[in-house]
């Protein structure tokens, strides 16, 4: 099972990308896969980053922005197998190698995708706010801005079972099925319960599991369950740590009942029927 990389993973992706490139000029560009670049085509993608500067890079939920000398900004979205890795040029591509960019002082940073369903744009930085599917994207579910009243404010308005509404990236941007499985868990909470049915303590109680399980997940590196690694190349440590996801007949942490696996929307969702309600 192939389970695409979520906040955690992609904040770390970051951490150990940033020291490395940061201020760094891209030289050049090689691209092996075109279907990964989505605007513009791919020989004015090569052209317009020959000679950038990587000035900054942020995220916001999965996506990752890298913030270049021209008023522009490199949007990557690493989907279900997407791996940015910093590597010596003298290193050789692999065969799942989509592209490298070519950096100043003999390095590379290498996109590789073994499904090759990871996307690239390459747009203006006064693009930025109006290009979807970034501004459809409610706020990132660590956003400092998000305070336990945003959030509830914010639950209030939508409809259905909770799972899939901390799936809804345009809720909070972020978190995928590992994690959704991980903070209801946490939080006490049943992922069939309807949003309209969760009182004010549970909401509340909620929020506060969505920023400790992510907070942990991000300390430890991220999950590697299979293709995940960082920017170093390095695999992440959360999953030595989870609770229910991918412990289905398992012992509860907390009460020691056997984990369930049930099938939500095409997901499995993972729970214990003692301590969620």
């Amino acid at each position: 099972m192939i389970e695409m990389p979520e906040l955690p993973e992609v904040e770390t992706v970051l951490r150990t990308l940033k020291p490395k490139v940061l201020s760094r000029k891209i030289n050049r560009v090689t691209v092996f896969n075109e279907k990964t670049i989505k605007k513009p085509d791919a020989a004015t993608f090569t052209r317009c980053l020959e000679g950038q500067q990587i000035t900054d890079i942020n995220r916001h939920g999965k996506y990752l922005l890298f913030e270049l000398s021209f008023s522009m900004v490199l949007v990557v979205h690493l989907r279900m197998t997407g791996r940015l890795i910093y590597k010596d040029s003298s290193v050789s591509p692999d065969r799942y190698t989509c592209i490298i960019f070519h950096l100043d002082e003999g390095k590379e940073i290498h996109f590789q995708d073994v499904r090759k369903f990871g996307t690239m744009y390459l747009i203006r930085c006064d693009e930025l706010d109006s290009f979807p599917p970034l501004c459809i994207l409610g706020p990132d579910a660590l956003d400092p801005q998000l305070t336990p009243d945003l959030f509830i404010k914010r639950l209030e308005r939508r409809n259905g079972q909770v799972k899939g509404v901390l799936l809804n990236q345009s809720f909070i941007a972020g978190i995928g099925n590992i994690y959704a499985n991980e903070i209801l868990w946490t939080a006490g909470i049943h992922p069939e319960r309807r949003v309209d049915s969760l009182r004010s303590w549970e909401k509340e109680r909620l929020y506060h599991a969505v920023r400790e399980v992510l907070s942990t997940a991000v300390k430890l590196r991220g999950t590697s369950l299979r293709d995940y690694v960082d920017g170093d190349g390095n695999r992440g440590e959360y999953q030595h740590h989870r609770r229910v996801h991918r412990r289905e007949g398992e012992p509860c942490p907390l009460c020691g009942h056997p984990i369930i696996r049930i099938k939500q929307g095409g997901r499995s969702s993972y729970y214990c029927k003692i301590c969620q309600n």
